[in-house]
C-alpha cells in the first residue's frame, strides 16, 4: 500500500509495482486491517474494459484529463482478483465464492475513491480482468468496451516484438478461457503457429466482453472499434464522455484530440507514436506476416462454424458495437 497524489494517477500507466520509488513510502497490510479502516465504500467506478492493443490507455488518457474524471488505469488488485476467480469453487481456492464475491464488492469500493466529490473514478482494467466483468457490471455503473476486428488485432500483435512476448505468455490461460467459454477444448497450443494464438487471445478476450455485456444493464456498456475511434478521435471521444456523463464541449473535444496525448505512446508518453506511425507499423505488419494473418483468420472462421459464443464475437466486431 502506498499513498499516491493526483497527478500521480494522471501520469502513471499501470499502477503496478512500476509507481513505487524509494521517496513513495510503503505497507503491506493484510486485507482485514484495511477493510477495518477502509469501510464500506460506496461503489460507483466507471470502467474500461478491452481486448488489449486497442487504445484503452491512451481513451484514458483523453478521459483523464478530464477534471472530473480521475483516471485509475490497471490496477493490480483487480488482477489479482481475476486470477483467484478461475478458482472459484475449487478446494484450492482461499476464498470460498461468497468471500470472493464480498472482498469484489469492497474493492470495488476501494477503486471508487476520488479526490474531490464532483470527480468519478474510471477504472482502465487490465484485458484479462474482461473475466470478472459480468459481476463488475451488475451494478449501476457505466463501461466503454475497446476492441478491433480479428485481422487487425492480429496485425498488431505479429508488428511488436513485445507484444509477441506478451503473446507468449498469455497464450495459455487465454485458451484455457476460452476452452471454458465454449465447453470444449478442440485446440493445443502446441499445435498453434503465432497467428493462431493471436487469433484464440482475440477470441478470449472478445468473448468475455459479450458474457460482461449481457449481464450489464440496458444503455450501459459503449462498444468502440478502435480503427473507428482514430477516424474521427474528436466526435468518438466525445460520444466516450457522453456515455460516462462528463462534460466535454466538441470544440474541447477537438483541442484534446490535436494535442500532445495523440503524438505519445501512452503506455510509454516519453516515446513519440502518432496514428499515422501506427499505420505504416500495421502496414509492415500486414505485409511481412501474411501467412499468419490468414491461418489466424481461418481458425476463427472454423471456431464461428461450431461455437455461437465465437459466431457472436465476429458478428460484433463486423458491426463495430
Amino acid at each position: 500500500m502506498t499513498a499516491l497524489p493526483e497527478a500521480a494517477y494522471q501520469e502513471a500507466s499501470f499502477l503496478d509495482q512500476r509507481i513505487l520509488s524509494a521517496d513513495r513510502p510503503r505497507q503491506w497490510l493484510d486485507w482485514s486491517d484495511i477493510a477495518d479502516f477502509a469501510g464500506d465504500l460506496p461503489d460507483s467506478a466507471d470502467f474500461i474494459f478491452h481486448i488489449g492493443h486497442v487504445g484503452s490507455t491512451l481513451l484514458s488518457r483523453l478521459l483523464g484529463a478530464l477534471p472530473t474524471v480521475l483516471p485509475v488505469r490497471e490496477p493490480p488488485l483487480l488482477r489479482s482478483l481475476a486470477e483467484l476467480d478461475r478458482l472459484r469453487g475449487l478446494p484450492e481456492s482461499p476464498w470460498s465464492p461468497e468471500e470472493f464475491d464480498l472482498r469484489l464488492r469492497m474493492a470495488l469500493g476501494w477503486l471508487s475513491r476520488s479526490f474531490r466529490p464532483d470527480q468519478r473514478a474510471m477504472v482502465k482494467a487490465t484485458s484479462f480482468v474482461s473475466e470478472l466483468s459480468p459481476a463488475i457490471l451488475a451494478g449501476p455503473r457505466r463501461a466503454l468496451f475497446l476492441t478491433a476486428e480479428p485481422e487487425t488485432y492480429i496485425a498488431t500483435i505479429l508488428a511488436g516484438e513485445a507484444s509477441v512476448q506478451e503473446l507468449a505468455v498469455l497464450a495459455g490461460p487465454r485458451l484455457a478461457r476460452l476452452h471454458k467459454r465454449v465447453g470444449d477444448e478442440p485446440w493445443r497450443l502446441w499445435q498453434l503457429s503465432l497467428g493462431e494464438r493471436a487469433a484464440i487471445s482475440w477470441a478470449a478476450e472478445m468473448t468475455a466482453l459479450e458474457a460482461g455485456a449481457a449481464a450489464a444493464a440496458e444503455g450501459s456498456v459503449l462498444w468502440m472499434d478502435f480503427e473507428d475511434f482514430l477516424a474521427a478521435p474528436a466526435p468518438k471521444l466525445a460520444e466516450a464522455a457522453a456515455h460516462f456523463r462528463q462534460p466535454l464541449a466538441p470544440q474541447q473535444a477537438a483541442a484534446l484530440v490535436g494535442g500532445p496525448i495523440m503524438q505519445r505512446y501512452s503506455k510509454a508518453p516519453e516515446h513519440g507514436y502518432s496514428p499515422e506511425l501506427r499505420r505504416q507499423v500495421l502496414a509492415q505488419a500486414r505485409s511481412e506476416h501474411r501467412e499468419e494473418l490468414r491461418k489466424g483468420t481461418a481458425l476463427l472462421d472454423a471456431a464461428a462454424a461450431r461455437y455461437d459464443a465465437v459466431a457472436r464475437a465476429i458478428d460484433r466486431a463486423a458491426r463495430k458495437g
